[in-house]
């Protein structure tokens, strides 16, 4: 505990291609969730790779499950098996360094890292970045008013309040995210828009998407596993409608989105950013050198997953509901207040 370990350390200009690690004890006895990855190229005194481990390799929360994507997996037993595939280049030095921040010993760590040594880079050539945001975010005064259940629905006209993907200074193409998303509540959570705000543009961003599922490939909310090489879903619910824990992932590697300046990507929590949500991503991007420092890692105690909504909890629910409705001794449950 509280020791970093480096794990990759060369001189020179190269590439690295491939990437494998696994881990002992496996969650939940050990949180990958709760040991850091960071990667530095070209002797930048930031890293360019700023990560818990699990959610890099597409393991959300402290869980272990299997993943399969064309860049990155987590593969038999349980996800155990954590696979990179992704292009790292570098043309003076890079290192690798890992940090426990479990609490605990870890037990065993194993790893390849493969790349190639090269004389010179292509100039122009981007540098790998990715970068794990978490937040629970806020509901709106009037409410969790999604599919407008309770009422009308405003409109989100700035993005202000959306959850962050990626900021980004400089010349580059985003090419992908983990998204991690745990609903406290049974609705719907996917309402959300993608906003991409390319270049210092300002409102409406150029990339303006129609909802969460869309920009992930899919339609209707979802709510099966789904593995396509560059997009799908790792880890679905099986609780009541979307309560609970769901890991959707999109990889841009055919359709990059390029910016010239800065790219700063953003997702709504819910139409208009109307719901609490548990929500964590590692984005992923190429860009030009110098980068922009990213913000400071959350903290174990922020990165501490939420804990699940249970039968206990939806029965007190009802209960407050009931009281809401005056305690009718045969109160159903859908009973609607009078318009």
């Amino acid at each position: 505990q509280g020791e970093s370990r480096t794990l990759f350390e060369v001189s020179g200009a190269g590439m690295i291609n491939h990437i494998w690690i696994t881990i002992a004890p496996p969650p939940p006895d050990l949180s990958r969730n709760d040991i850091i990855l960071r990667m530095y190229w070209d002797g930048s005194p930031q890293p360019c790779v700023v990560s818990p481990i699990g959610p890099f390799f597409g393991q959300g929360w402290d869980e272990s499950y299997n993943f399969s994507s064309l860049p990155l997996a987590a593969g038999p037993r349980d996800g155990r098996g954590l696979v990179s595939y992704f292009t790292m280049p570098f043309s003076d030095g890079a290192r690798i360094e890992v940090e426990n921040d479990t609490g605990q010993t870890i037990n065993a760590f194993y790893y390849y890292i493969d790349y190639v040594e090269v004389d010179s880079l292509p100039a122009g050539m981007g540098r790998f970045h990715a970068w794990y945001n978490k937040e629970v975010t806020e509901a709106l005064p009037d409410g969790e008013n999604e599919w407008s259940v309770l009422g009308p629905q405003a409109k989100n006209t700035t993005g202000a309040d959306n959850y962050l993907i990626a900021d980004i200074e400089g010349q580059g193409h985003y090419i992908g995210v983990n998204y991690y998303v745990h609903s406290p509540s049974p609705m719907w959570y996917g309402e959300g828009d993608d906003m991409f705000f390319i270049d210092g543009e300002q409102w409406p961003s150029s990339l303006h998407g129609t909802g969460t599922e869309d920009y992930f490939n899919t339609s209707w909310s979802p709510k099966a596993l789904f593995s396509h090489p560059f997009y799908g879903y790792g880890r679905v619910n099986d609780d009541l409608g979307w309560l609970g824990r769901t890991h959707v992932y999109r990889f841009h590697i055919t359709d990059p989105v390029y910016f010239q300046k800065s790219l700063r990507f953003s997702i709504e929590h819910g139409h208009n950013n109307n719901l609490t949500l548990d929500m964590a991503t590692v984005a992923y991007w190429y860009q030009s050198e110098p980068h922009k420092q990213v913000p400071p890692l959350v903290d174990r105690e922020g990165r501490k997953p939420k804990p699940f909504i249970g039968v206990v909890d939806i029965h007190r629910w009802r209960h407050e509901w009931r009281k809401n409705k005056g305690s009718g001794k045969q109160l159903w449950g859908n009973e609607q207040s009078p318009e």
